[in-house]
C-alpha cells in the first residue's frame, strides 16, 4: 500500500499491483489451490467453484484425497514431486463433480517446504482439461476402430512416404506379400509388393508409383497377380489414393489391394460354364454360333471357304430309354473322346443338342469337309457302348454345308445343315448328305419347316377342327361291347381342310406333337363333358398320343388337371399309343399306362406288326386293345403272309385279354377275312368315313 498526507494525517492508499493481481485470480479460468502437509485443502481460488461445484468456504478444510475419483493415486502423485525435486508439471488426473461427474485436471505444482527440507504444504495451477480429454479419447476410439478395422479386414493396406518408402501394412498386406511389418517398414514398395500381368494383359507401371506422381487415385485397369512364394499366388485388384495433410499437401499414398483369386475362379467357371456342355465339356450352342459368325465375316472380308458338319447320332435314344440317362451321359462322354481325335485342333467341335453334335471346320473345302465327315461317321459306326453287360451299336446322320462369301448369316447355315442331316436321316440314317441349292430333299424339308410355322399359328389361333371316325364290332361274340370312335385332327387353312399327312411329320420333325395331343385332349373333353352321363358306359372315344407326349411328365400333369376340370368318366376315353413309340421309351410307356389305367382309362397300341419285336415287348405293356398296322391288314384277301400275320396277332391279342381291331378296311373280301379269323372290331373307308365330331350323333 503506498501512503499520502491530508490535513497532517496519513493515510494508507491500496497498491495497484496488489488490486490487479487479486483481480487476474478471482478471473483467471485456471484455478489456483494449497494444501498443507496433510492434504487439507488450505486456499482456492474463486474458480475452483465452478470446477468441483463445491463454494470456496465448502472446499477449505476439505482432504484433496476426497475430490479424486481414484483416491490412491494420491501416493503416486507425492512419489513423482519427490522424484522431480519438489515441482511437477502436467500431471494429469481426474476429480469428481460435487454433481457427480469427472473432470480431467492439468496440474502443474510445487512443494513447500521448511527449512529442514521437510514438505509442509503444495501449492498449484489446475486446468481444466475434460474436453481435450474427451477428444482424446474419442481419437483413441477412432484410432482403436481403425486399427481393428484394418486388421480385421481381408484386403491389403500399405502406407508409404512421398519417396515410396514404406510406413505401415496391415495383416492382410502381411500374409499375401510374405513380408513382415517391421521387415518392409522402409523399403521400397516395388521391393515388397510387385504385381505383373496376367496372361494376355499389358504390364503397367506401379500404381503407387503413378499415385506420387499424378497426385490423384489411381485404379490398375486389370487384375494382376501376386506371387506370395514360388507355389502359390493371389488375383488381385489394386487402388492407390494420395495421403494429405491439413496443409493439402501430400505426405504419402494409401495403396489398398483386394484378393479377387475366388471370384477370378468363379468368373473363370461361369465363363466356361456358359461356353462350354457340362456332360461333355465341348462348346455348347450359343458359343458354336458365336464361332460360326466369325467365320462368316471372315468368308465375307478374306474369301476363306469353311464347312459345318451338323451329326445327329442315331440309335442314341434306344441306350437312353433302355439303359437311363446316366448311360446315355456315358456313352456321349465316350463318345465324344473318340470323336475328338478325327477333329483338327483349331476346328470347333461342339454339342448343339440332346444327341446332336456341331462341327465347324475352317478354311476347309467342300471335300475335304466330306472326307473329314466321312472319317467321324466311320468312327462313330465302329465305336460300341458296353453298360450293365449289353453292348450297343450307333450311328449318325451328317449333314454338310458349305460356309463361304454367299452365306448369309448363322441362322442360314445352321437350318441348311439340319436340313441336309435330317435328309441323311430319312434317306435310312449313318450317312452323310451335303447341301446342295435346288436339292428336292432339302425342299422337302424346307416344306415341313414351313409347315412348322403353319402349326404354331393353328395353335394360337386355334385353327385345328376335331373329326372322328366310328369302328364297328365285326365279332359277334363283342356285340356287347361299347361302340368305338377314334378322334381325328385336321387344319382348317382359309376355310381348307387339310388332313393330318400334310402337317403332321412337321410336327413330329419340330417337336409340336406334345402341343397338338394337348389341343386334343382338351376339345375332346370339352365335348364329351357334354353328353348325358348316363350314355358314359356306351361309347369309347380313342385319342391319339404321341410319344414325346406320354414321356412327359407335364403332360401327365395336364392331363389329370383336364380331367378334373372336365369330370371325365376314364371309362369313355382309350388313349392310342404307337407300337414304335411305345417300344422307344418302354419304361415310360409302362408307366404312363399304369398310372391312368388303375384310374379306369383304356389303352390301344396303335400300328401293331410295323416293328420287328412286336411280340416281345407285347407282355410288357398291359393294352386294352390292340390295332393291326393296316400295311398288313390291306393284302389279308390275296396275301397269305399277310393273313397269317394277322392270324397270329389276333390269337395273341386274345391270349393276352385285348380286343384286336384291324385297320384299313376298305371292301368286303377283307372285312369277311377278318370276321373268319375273329378280329373284334374294323376299322376303315368300307365301315366309316371321317366326319366332323359335331356331326356325330350322341347318345
Amino acid at each position: 500500500m503506498s501512503e499520502y498526507e491530508t490535513n497532517n494525517n496519513i493515510i494508507a492508499q491500496p497498491d495497484i499491483g496488489e488490486i490487479q493481481a487479486e483481480l487476474f485470480i478471482r478471473t483467471m479460468p485456471d484455478t489456483l489451490y494449497r494444501v498443507d502437509a496433510n492434504g487439507r485443502l488450505n486456499y482456492v481460488s474463486p474458480s475452483a467453484e465452478r470446477l468441483t461445484g463445491y463454494t470456496c468456504s465448502e472446499l477449505i478444510g476439505k482432504q484433496i484425497t476426497d475430490l479424486y475419483v481414484r483416491p490412491e493415486e494420491r501416493g503416486e502423485f507425492l512419489a513423482r514431486l519427490k522424484e522431480s525435486n519438489g515441482i511437477l508439471n502436467d500431471y494429469e488426473t481426474e476429480i469428481r463433480h460435487k454433481s457427480g461427474h469427472g473432470v480431467w485436471l492439468l496440474i502443474n505444482v510445487r512443494g513447500i517446504f521448511d527449512r529442514a527440507r521437510q514438505l509442509i504444504g503444495i501449492e498449484g495451477l489446475i486446468r481444466d482439461i475434460s474436453k481435450l480429454k474427451k477428444i482424446e479419447k474419442e481419437l483413441h476410439h477412432e484410432k482403436e476402430m481403425a486399427q481393428i478395422t484394418l486388421n480385421s479386414i481381408t484386403d491389403g493396406v500399405i502406407t508409404t512416404d512421398t519417396n515410396g518408402k514404406i510406413v505401415y501394412m496391415n495383416p492382410a498386406a502381411e500374409n499375401m506379400t510374405n513380408w513382415k511389418r517391421e521387415q518392409a517398414r522402409g523399403r521400397d514398395i516395388q521391393e515388397v509388393f510387385s504385381p505383373h500381368a496376367s496372361e494376355g494383359d499389358r504390364q503397367i507401371e506401379h500404381p503407387a508409383l503413378s499415385c506420387l506422381k499424378s497426385g490423384e487415385n489411381v485404379i490398375a485397369p486389370c487384375i494382376r497377380l501376386l506371387k506370395k512364394d514360388p507355389q502359390s499366388e493371389y488375383a488381385i485388384r489394386e487402388t492407390a489414393s494420395p495421403i494429405h495433410n491439413n496443409n493439402n499437401e501430400i505426405i504419402g499414398i494409401v495403396l489398398v489391394f483386394h484378393d479377387v483369386t475366388e471370384v477370378r475362379e468363379m468368373s473363370r467357371k461361369l465363363s466356361y460354364q456358359a461356353t462350354h456342355d457340362s456332360h461333355t465339356g465341348l462348346i455348347n450352342r450359343a458359343e458354336f454360333e458365336k464361332r460360326l459368325a466369325g467365320a462368316i465375316k471372315s468368308a465375307h472380308d478374306k474369301q476363306i471357304q469353311h464347312v459345318v458338319c451338323y451329326l445327329d447320332l442315331d440309335q442314341f435314344k434306344v441306350v437312353n430309354d433302355t439303359c437311363g440317362h446316366i448311360a446315355g451321359d456315358e456313352l456321349l462322354q465316350q463318345l465324344t473322346g473318340t470323336l475328338q481325335t478325327h477333329v483338327r485342333e483349331k476346328d470347333t467341335f461342339a454339342r448343339v443338342g440332346g444327341d446332336e453334335f456341331g462341327i465347324l471346320i475352317e478354311c476347309c473345302g467342300l471335300e475335304s469337309g466330306i472326307r473329314i465327315a466321312e472319317s467321324i461317321r466311320k468312327a462313330v459306326s465302329n465305336f460300341r457302348f458296353s453298360w450293365d453287360n449289353k453292348l450297343f451299336e450307333v450311328g449318325v446322320s451328317i449333314g454338310l454345308t458349305l460356309v463361304d462369301q454367299n452365306s448369309q448369316d448363322t441362322t442360314e447355315i445352321l437350318s441348311t445343315a439340319d436340313a441336309a442331316c435330317f435328309v441323311a436321316k430319312d434317306m435310312g440314317r449313318n450317312r452323310i448328305h451335303v447341301f446342295q441349292k435346288d436339292d428336292a430333299a432339302i425342299s422337302k424339308q424346307h416344306t415341313e419347316m414351313h409347315w412348322s410355322h403353319k402349326i404354331k399359328h393353328a395353335l394360337e389361333n386355334d385353327n385345328f377342327v376335331l373329326y372322328s371316325q366310328r369302328l364297328q364290332c365285326i365279332n359277334h361274340s363283342s356285340h356287347s361291347e361299347p361302340v368305338y370312335h377314334e378322334a381325328l385332327i385336321r387344319l382348317n387353312q382359309d376355310n381348307k381342310i387339310i388332313p393330318p399327312d400334310e402337317f403332321l411329320p412337321a410336327a413330329e420333325r419340330y417337336n409340336l406333337m406334345q402341343y397338338i395331343d394337348r389341343w386334343v385332349v382338351r376339345n375332346v373333353f370339352q365335348r364329351l363333358s357334354t353328353i348325358d352321363k348316363k350314355q358314359d358306359n356306351q361309347h369309347i372315344f380313342a385319342i391319339n398320343l404321341s410319344g414325346t407326349s406320354f414321356t412327359d411328365k407335364r403332360f401327365l400333369s395336364y392331363m389329370l388337371a383336364e380331367i378334373e376340370n372336365f369330370n371325365i368318366n376314364p371309362a369313355m376315353i382309350c388313349f392310342e399309343i404307337t407300337e414304335t413309340a411305345a417300344i422307344s421309351n418302354l419304361e415310360l410307356a409302362k408307366r404312363f399306362i399304369q398310372i391312368l389305367k388303375n384310374m379306369g382309362f383304356h389303352f390301344a397300341l396303335d400300328d401293331f406288326g410295323s416293328g420287328l419285336s412286336s411280340f416281345n415287348y407285347l407282355q410288357y405293356l398291359p393294352v386294352n386293345f390292340l390295332k393291326i398296322d393296316g400295311n398288313i391288314v390291306r393284302d389279308i384277301h390275296k396275301n397269305d403272309v399277310s393273313h397269317a400275320m394277322v392270324e397270329s396277332i389276333n390269337k395273341i391279342g386274345h391270349v393276352m385279354g385285348a380286343k384286336t381291331i384291324a385297320e384299313y378296311v376298305e371292301n368286303q373280301d377283307i372285312l369277311t377275312c377278318l370276321q373268319d379269323i375273329g378280329v373284334d372290331y374294323a376299322q376303315g373307308y368300307l365301315i366309316s368315313r371321317p366326319a366332323p365330331f359335331e356331326d356325330l350323333e350322341k347318345p
